[in-house]
């Protein structure tokens, strides 16, 4: 049997909540980015479980054990005429990694798109997470370098919501 065999992935409940946002803050160490991460528990329960759903959290387990998860979003391409997946986070803990539960978390995330009629599935890495980029290169992922992605948030963000036109 193979370590593969033994990973389960579900859908996240409110339970999980703890246990996401301890990823999320490991995941943002590990991206050198630890000081930005802004969200709480409270608000990972209010946002996966409390609103509409337009955003889907997996748990992956190994032998009964969390490892990992996975944060998705549907995203429309007006081109396609279709829903897409984004996937907002992906996160194994480093000591499970290599054991297929990265790729079992995509695989489990692109069924799901395949199975809701989408057209196609979109992540952001870093250009510096190598071993990230070799899994998305071997699944045939494909990098959009013809795209620059934009981000207006906090206090630039209010700004201009709030600047008068022109």
């Amino acid at each position: 049997m193979s370590a593969a065999q033994h990973i389960v992935i579900r859908p996240a409940v409110r339970s999980d909540a703890p246990q996401i946002m301890q990823y999320i803050n490991e995941l943002a160490v590990y991206e050198k980015a630890a000081h930005e991460v802004e969200s709480s528990v409270a608000d990972i329960e209010r946002s996966l479980f409390d609103e509409p759903g337009s955003t889907f959290a997996l748990i992956c387990e190994r032998d009964g054990q969390a490892v990992g998860f996975a944060v998705y979003f549907l995203s429309y391409s007006t081109w396609l005429g279709r829903h897409g997946v984004y996937l907002e986070d992906l996160y194994v803990s480093p000591e499970h990694r290599g054991s297929g539960a990265g790729r079992a978390l995509l695989r489990h995330v692109a069924r799901i798109a395949v199975s809701q009629g989408c057209r196609r599935m979109e992540w952001s890495v870093l250009d510096w997470n190598e071993p990230a980029i070799r899994v998305y290169d071997a699944i045939g992922g494909r990098p959009q370098s013809e795209w620059i992605r934009y981000r207006l948030a906090g206090d630039a963000l209010r700004a201009f919501a709030e600047a008068g036109e022109g």
